[in-house]
Formats: structure tokens, C-alpha cells, sequence
């Protein structure tokens, strides 16, 4: 008999993938611009750095939020006691109000319908603790994020089966992918309980259409499974076409207290949109008044902190701030992508189209030596050894076509991107001479080889002659 459990020897946690073998190669060797001017710059880190002067710049206004007081008065005790975890009323009701806002107020949250987690990571595992049991499967459009295969099968047991999406229409899920997955599901005799989209997308950083959400929506009515959408990236669409909710689906196809409508789920997070990771902030939205329930009692193992609750609360009912923060984000998000992108084709390299996220989806087919993960590998270690840039391997995303990789732009300052940059230009100039000099090895080799056929010719057909003349 073992000493530990089989969950703490198990190797399903995902932590060998090579998303996050990047982020150790990078702790190992971090950039920094004084002291260690030669290290890894971190592009797999999907964090939003921009706009962190107009956060501390409300802090400051505010010191009463800041310092835990209320109309001047200390209020440290009453927020440093316990409180439950259905969490405070002025804080969901904020966030909700924010969530509509981002969504142009198109939608309106029930506070009463929301469970507050500690960051989205919590929030999808819930969801899969309250909609499936251990061996049933969700279905995941490829490319997804990375961590997903920790986040939602690690501790729950639950199983992802991939929906193949190509680049040949950017990646976008069809109504054949979709029987495609569910068949294959079936097939290893997995009790499908539903579908989970990131939108807008990680690692594409594109939003998702109409027709997808509508979709989805028919997909799941017709199967009786449940549609779980990501949208922790909502408030970071920084050009057209605009963010569309499967909330604001629902109600324009007048889906409200139907079965549908209690089956879709949305999972939200102030991680990306406000930038604040640390700070542990995601949430559950549910109009199904049992998993909100059930949700809630399992919120107890992954709370968020009063004192977060408090402070957020004060941030987020300040409407003028709110309205200038997106507005401002979102140009500076879109200025800084254009850098990105700009840089990218200076060094001869395209990226999908996008118009949201903190991340580029980047086409590296042309500089593999094969078409194959393998080639892929081989790329991204040199990338990461050789150029010093972590990014992330579209393998490690589960993509089914090698040589695409998310490269993030949102987490250092401009003058680090344009250094990332750099070097990424030099590296591809050095490939792009290894190449060429290749290929002219190979010409001259095929030169000499056709010369010492033409001369063996010509010497055969003297012979023949000499011979025919004897």
C-alpha cells in the first residue's frame, strides 16, 4: 500500500506540458533590463501590464477604499472577521453591473445568480464538479488554453474531447467538427455533459461570431448538454468585430426560462480585463438556481478574500472610472498589438487576425524544417534557448497544424517588445541565410552531378563510337 494518495502520484496535472516548461526555463533566466540584459523575455504570460497607472491613479484618489475605511472610519475588524461564502452583496452586485457594462449593457447580471471564486482556474473547476462525474467528457474547440487540461480534468476527472478546428476558416467551429467530437466521444464510450468555448478566444485572441454562438446553442438544445463560456477576455476586444455574449444570444432568440437557458454558463474573471491576477477575482454565472447553489457551498474551498471584495466594490461602482479604464485599455491593448504585429512582419512572420485578447495567434509554418511537431519542438527550443523568448508552442494548445505559437504582448514594457523583436528578426535572417546557402549547396551539387553525367555521356557515346568504327 502506498503512502500517499493516487491523486498526489499521478502525472495528469499537465505541469510536463511545454506551455509551462517555458515558464520554467524562464524563472531560471529572466530578462531584466539592468540586471540580466541577456535572459528569457516572457511572452507565454497572457497578463495585461498596460494600464496599471490608472488603477493605482483611482487608489490614490481614493485612500479610503485603499486603507479599508469607510467615510474616513477604520473598518479592519469588521472586514478581517469571517464572513461567508455567498460573499458581499456590494461587490457582486458591482461586478455584475460591470460585466454589463462591458457587454455595452446589452445583457443585465442577477447579483443573486452569481458565485464568486478565487480567479477563473476555480471557477471552470466548480462548473465541472457540478455537471459532470468523474469519466464524462466536455467538448473543447482546438486550439484551447493549455492549462485547461488541469483546470478541468486534474482533480475532477472529467475528459476533453478535442473539436477540430483548421486554419482554413480561422479556426472556427463548424457544425461537422461539432459530430465529429460528439461521435468520437461516443465512440470511447464518454457521456458527453457539454461544450466549453473561450470567447473571445485564448489562444486565438479573436472574438467569436453569430453563426458560431447560434451554433453552439442549437448544438447543445439538440444534444441536452450544457455550453460553458469562458469570457474572461470580454473586456479586451479592442476592434470590431464587437464582443458577443451567449447571454445576449439567449435573450435575442428569447430563450429565457427555457431548458437552454439553464444550461448555459458563463465564467468571468478580473485577471485580464483589469489585469489583476494576483488579486484572485473570478466568478460563476449561472441562471440554474441548483448549480448556483451548489456552486456556492463548493466555493468554500477557493473564497475571495473580504478585503479584496471591499476594495474592488469601491473600484468598480465608480462608473466614471470604469468608463474611462475600457476606454483607455482598449486603445492601448490595440496600440500595443500593432507593435506586435508590426514587428512580426518586419521579420517576415504573419499572425491570424485578431481583434481581442493579450495575445497574437503566430504563423511559424515557413521556418520549420518539416511539417511536424517534431519540427515544431525543434523551432520553439531554439526559441527559447537560443533567441531567449518564451512563447508558447501551438502543440501545447492542442492545435492540429504545426508551426502556429501565441506570442503575448500585453505583459512588458514597449521597449521590451521591441527587443523581443530584435531578436526574433535576427533569428529569422540567420535561418533565412542558412537556408539560402543551402540551397545553393544544393544547386551546385546538382550542377556537378549533371556535369559528371554529361561528361560520362559524352565519354560513353565516344567509346561506342570508337567501337563501332573497330
Amino acid at each position: 500500500m502506498g503512502v500517499l494518495s493516487k491523486k498526489a502520484m499521478c502525472n495528469s496535472h499537465g505541469q510536463d506540458s511545454s506551455y509551462f516548461l517555458g515558464w520554467q526555463e524562464y524563472e531560471k533566466n529572466p530578462y531584466n533590463e539592468v540586471k540580466n540584459p541577456k535572459g528569457i523575455i516572457q511572452m507565454g504570460l497572457a497578463e495585461n501590464q498596460l494600464s496599471f497607472d490608472l488603477l493605482e491613479s483611482w487608489l490614490a484618489k481614493n485612500p479610503d477604499a485603499a486603507g479599508f475605511k469607510r467615510d474616513r472610519k477604520p473598518i479592519f475588524r469588521e472586514l478581517a472577521l469571517f464572513q461567508d461564502y455567498h460573499g458581499l452583496p456590494k461587490f457582486k452586485q458591482a461586478l455584475v453591473d460591470f460585466m454589463a457594462e462591458i457587454r455595452g449593457n446589452k445583457v443585465t447580471f442577477d447579483p443573486n445568480h452569481i458565485v464568486l471564486t478565487a480567479g477563473a482556474t476555480s471557477a471552470n473547476e466548480t462548473l465541472m464538479f457540478c455537471l459532470a462525474e468523474q469519466g464524462d467528457a466536455f467538448l473543447l474547440p482546438t486550439p484551447y488554453y493549455p492549462g485547461f487540461d488541469r483546470d478541468l480534468k486534474w482533480r475532477t476527472g472529467v475528459e476533453i474531447v478535442p473539436i477540430q478546428c483548421t486554419s482554413s476558416n480561422r479556426f472556427q467551429i463548424t457544425a461537422s467538427a461539432l459530430e465529429e467530437a460528439y461521435q468520437q466521444a461516443q465512440n470511447k464510450s464518454l457521456r458527453v455533459k457539454g461544450v466549453l468555448v473561450t470567447n473571445p478566444s485564448n489562444p486565438l485572441g479573436t472574438t467569436m461570431t453569430r453563426d458560431e454562438l447560434d451554433l453552439l446553442i442549437n448544438f447543445i438544445a439538440g444534444k441536452q448538454i450544457h455550453l460553458i463560456s469562458d469570457e474572461i477576455y470580454s473586456g479586451t476586444v479592442f476592434s470590431s468585430p464587437a464582443f458577443v455574449s451567449a447571454m445576449e444570444v439567449l435573450k435575442d432568440r428569447n430563450l429565457k426560462n427555457t431548458e437552454v437557458w439553464d444550461r448555459v454558463h458563463i465564467v468571468y474573471s478580473l485577471s485580464k480585463d483589469l489585469g489583476l491576477s494576483g488579486f484572485r477575482v473570478g466568478a460563476i454565472y449561472s441562471n440554474d438556481p441548483i448549480v448556483v447553489a451548489a456552486a456556492t457551498k463548493m466555493s468554500s474551498f477557493s473564497l475571495v478574500s473580504s478585503q479584496t471584495q471591499y476594495l474592488l466594490s469601491a473600484m468598480l461602482s465608480d462608473k466614471k472610472f470604469t468608463k474611462e479604464y475600457l476606454s483607455k485599455n482598449h486603445k492601448r491593448l490595440q496600440k500595443r498589438q500593432s507593435k506586435l504585429v508590426s514587428g512580426l512582419e518586419k521579420a517576415g512572420i504573419s499572425c491570424l487576425e485578431n481583434n481581442a485578447g493579450l495575445f497574437c495567434w503566430v504563423d511559424m509554418r515557413h521556418l520549420l524544417s518539416s511539417n511536424t511537431f517534431e519540427a515544431e519542438m525543434e523551432l520553439w527550443k531554439k526559441i527559447v534557448y537560443d533567441v531567449k523568448l518564451n512563447i508558447s508552442p501551438g502543440s501545447s494548445c492542442h492545435c492540429t497544424e504545426p508551426g502556429w505559437f501565441r506570442v503575448c504582448f500585453a505583459n512588458m514594457s514597449e521597449d521590451t517588445l521591441k527587443l523581443a523583436m530584435q531578436r526574433l528578426k535576427s533569428f529569422v535572417s540567420t535561418i533565412s541565410t542558412i537556408n539560402t546557402q543551402s540551397h545553393q549547396e544544393l544547386k551546385n551539387s546538382r550542377r556537378k552531378a549533371r556535369s559528371n553525367w554529361v561528361f560520362r555521356l559524352s565519354f560513353q557515346s565516344f567509346h561506342d563510337r570508337e567501337q563501332d568504327e573497330r
